[in-house]
Order: C-alpha cells, then sequence, then structure tokens
C-alpha cells in the first residue's frame, strides 16, 4: 500500500512537471525606455495588442512627449504615435513600419488636457481629456 501512495505521487508529481513546462511563457510587456529624452517622466500607460503606449511631461519645458513601444523587436509593422491638445484638431503622429517603437511625438500641452493613442498594426487604444493640469 505504501508503494502504490509513493508511486501515484511520483507519477502525479511528473504530470505537474510536463504541464509546468508545456505552458506558454507569458508575453514580454513592453516598458518605458526613455524614448522621449531626459526630463520626461511617464504620466500614464495604456496597453495595445502588441505593446503599450506611454505618454509622458517634462515640466521644465511644458511639453507631453508620446511613444508606442513593441512586447518584442522584430522585423518592422505598421505602428502610430499620437498626440494633439484636447481643445483642439489636429493631432500630432508618428505612423510608419517600426521594428521596436513609433515616436517620440512632442507636444507644448502645460496646463492643457491631451488626447493621447497609439496603434500595433490597426489595433488602436486612444484616451481623451486626461493629464489636465
Amino acid at each position: 500500500m505504501h508503494r502504490t501512495l509513493v508511486r501515484g505521487a511520483a507519477v502525479a508529481l511528473a504530470l505537474a512537471a510536463t504541464v509546468a513546462l508545456a505552458a506558454p511563457a507569458p508575453a514580454t510587456a513592453a516598458s518605458y525606455g526613455g524614448q522621449c529624452g531626459d526630463g520626461y517622466g511617464v504620466l500614464g500607460s495604456a496597453d495595445v495588442s502588441g505593446g503599450t503606449v506611454f505618454v509622458t511631461y517634462n515640466s521644465s519645458e511644458g511639453k507631453n512627449c508620446v511613444v508606442t513601444v513593441r512586447n518584442s523587436t522584430g522585423s518592422a509593422i505598421s505602428m502610430d504615435a499620437a498626440l494633439k491638445l484636447s481643445s483642439g484638431t489636429s493631432w500630432q503622429t508618428d505612423p510608419g513600419q517600426w521594428q521596436t517603437y513609433a515616436g517620440p511625438v512632442y507636444l507644448s500641452a502645460a496646463g492643457q488636457c491631451v488626447d493621447w493613442g497609439g496603434s500595433i498594426q490597426d489595433n488602436w487604444v486612444v484616451r481623451n481629456g486626461t493629464f489636465c493640469s
């Protein structure tokens, strides 16, 4: 009886190890890497399929910056980074075929609300009326 219990436990342990090894690794999330330059701190981010859009601000310059960063570098794909004043109608964008990130896109926006977003292969995320102080 003791031998059966030990054998059963060994089989269960081997099965658990096999399942753990077969499970796919989690996707590597994109991180902000200072693409906007010195003095820009991250205000917020939004996930987009395949990466993350980051909005940053430099208080000494009174400028916002947006970059869309892929989860992993690869061959060039369609990406964009976009930024505008919430009160305005013109988007500043950086569309193109990129391997790592789109942008940076800059806008003087001290004391004003901004709309920002980005895309990776036709998957868009946009945030409106944010960071108004």
